[in-house]
């Protein structure tokens, strides 16, 4: 299957951006639920997810936990912060703050002119001063970074920061337990 550097599958890529544009978040008894496992700080940070990348968590979160079920992961518990780790593996977005068309060009401009040329982009916000999109579109890119980074600070699990970090990394670079990666990974459709 045809990997976008980093980004995932095209077909998982074409998923996610039509599913971007219907404007309507989870049903209120997902959100709920997935409210219900996340710590305070957690739900801030996943409350400023936008309302296709909340539904697209929770999808991926119940996919998750159906997997772990179905492979009975651990013996048939899950490992502390799994579902918090599926559900916030893409908050990282929320410092980009671009719509759906802007995300179609950030991850396009990652796979024409590479990863690190966009991240290159980043200016550290001065003020008041909304930051630059060549800034906010390197945010994007490097979502995975600046996730992981917000889930430390927000004091979560060490498999909830890590996820965020690795999701996009192949197998062999994950600091995760391989078999909880595979599993959330598949969940997410990559």
């Amino acid at each position: 299957m045809r990997r976008a550097q980093g980004f995932g599958s095209v077909p998982h890529l074409a998923i996610r951006f039509f599913g971007s544009l219907v404007p309507v978040g989870p049903k209120a008894e997902s959100e709920r639920w997935a409210r219900a496992e996340l710590s305070e700080e957690e739900l801030r940070l996943f409350g400023r997810m936008s309302a296709a990348d909340r539904r697209h968590a929770i999808g991926v979160a119940r996919r998750a936990i159906a997997l772990a079920a179905e492979r009975r992961l651990g013996g048939g518990s899950l490992p502390e912060g799994f579902t918090a780790a599926a559900l916030l593996h893409d908050v990282g977005k929320i410092e980009s703050r671009l719509g759906s068309f802007s995300r179609v060009y950030a991850t396009l401009a990652a796979i024409v002119l590479g990863r690190r040329r966009v991240v290159a982009w980043y200016e550290p916000e001065g003020g008041p001063t909304p930051r630059s999109f060549a800034a906010r579109t390197s945010a994007y890119v490097q979502h995975d970074r600046i996730g992981a980074a917000l889930l430390e600070q927000a004091g979560s699990s060490r498999l909830v920061s890590a996820w965020a970090g690795d999701h996009h990394l192949p197998e062999e670079r994950w600091s995760v337990d391989r078999e909880v990666g595979r599993l959330l990974k598949l969940a997410d459709g990559d």
